[in-house]
């Protein structure tokens, strides 16, 4: 059954999202919404759920199929709803919202996919300058502005460290930002304080880089589906970071709109420890202190290390 399960406490309205484009979402039983903070995994766990849905490797448009039901910007949201409303199979969503911003129901299975935030900053960094640069281009062009061009923007430093520092700075004030919603280690705890519901599944990308066939096995039970072995191996290897780099324009058909050098660009580099040798060890220390303030230990431990260094969230007794 899709009741109501507990209702979204917490508005989210920035340049780029807005809650209440799902206060019209007509829930199905075996929905599933794959819900991120930005450049945690969230197109890769979309594809995983992609491939056990349709148990098949072949590459499918995932953001077409799965449309990110909250943002305002990348498509109409009645377009949204329609091609929902379309599908006959089952069905997933993507999110970029706190949970406590998401209506919950029952019947619907929700994968929260997480990552140490100082990888999520240097991939952020190469995501906005892919879209000032695709502005860029198109300005100078006079092409007709995509919808990305209409949005608010900011001067994205072209330096990996300056961009850092201005994210923490913005982390260590704390607090709602208006044009990006709730900074990083808050948007984790709205999931990590609701870790124990039975329809909601935290994967880590750590776990994910280190045991991808298992962590795809795991996510499959979680949503109740059975794949024989040799089809899972299949998908297994069409959900390696390298295979869908080579079918990213098939998986990702539209991103050129938004990003300079489309999907290479969208899909960059798929590894973790970036930031080594880009921070200096006052960074560093200044990133543990704030991770020491803002997350508890259990949370602390799961985001820099995954369920395989911390254990499985559920059991983390903070």
């Amino acid at each position: 059954m899709t009741t109501l399960a507990r209702a979204a406490s917490r508005e989210t309205v920035t340049p780029i999202m807005n809650s209440h484009l799902w206060d019209d979402f007509v829930p199905r039983d075996g929905d599933v919404v794959v819900a991120t903070y930005p450049k945690c995994g969230t197109t890769w766990t979309q594809r995983i759920v992609d491939l056990l849905i349709f148990q098949s490797p072949d590459p499918r448009p995932v953001m077409r199929i799965a449309p990110w039901l909250d943002c305002v910007f990348m498509a109409p949201h009645e377009v949204n709803l329609a091609n929902l409303e379309a599908q006959t199979h089952r069905r997933s969503v993507k999110s970029h919202l706190p949970f406590d911003a998401l209506p919950i129901y029952a019947g619907v299975k929700y994968i929260h996919t997480a990552r140490d935030g100082r990888d999520a900053c240097l991939s952020m960094h190469n995501h906005e300058l892919g879209i000032a640069n695709r502005i860029s281009a198109a300005a100078a062009s006079g092409e007709a502005p995509s919808s990305s061009s209409e949005r608010p923007q900011r001067q994205i430093p072209t330096d990996q460290r300056e961009y850092f520092l201005s994210w923490i700075a913005e982390a260590e004030a704390g607090g709602v930002k208006a044009d990006a919603g709730l900074p990083f280690c808050e948007f984790e705890q709205t999931y990590w304080v609701e870790r124990g519901r039975s329809n909601l599944l935290m994967v880590h990308y750590a776990d994910l880089k280190a045991d991808l066939a298992g962590e795809m096995a795991r996510i499959a039970d979680f949503l109740e589906i059975d794949t024989p072995p040799a089809v899972m191996d299949q998908l297994v290897d069409a959900a390696r970071f390298e295979t869908m780099k080579s079918q990213g324009e098939a998986i990702l058909p539209d991103i050129g709109q938004f990003f300079d050098n489309g999907s290479q660009r969208f899909l960059h580099k798929g590894e973790n420890g970036r930031w080594l040798g880009v921070l200096t060890d006052e960074d560093l220390a200044r990133y543990d202190a704030l991770a020491a303030a803002r997350l508890s230990p259990g949370l602390r431990a799961w985001i820099h290390g995954g369920r395989r260094a911390a254990g499985d969230p559920r059991g983390s007794e903070d």
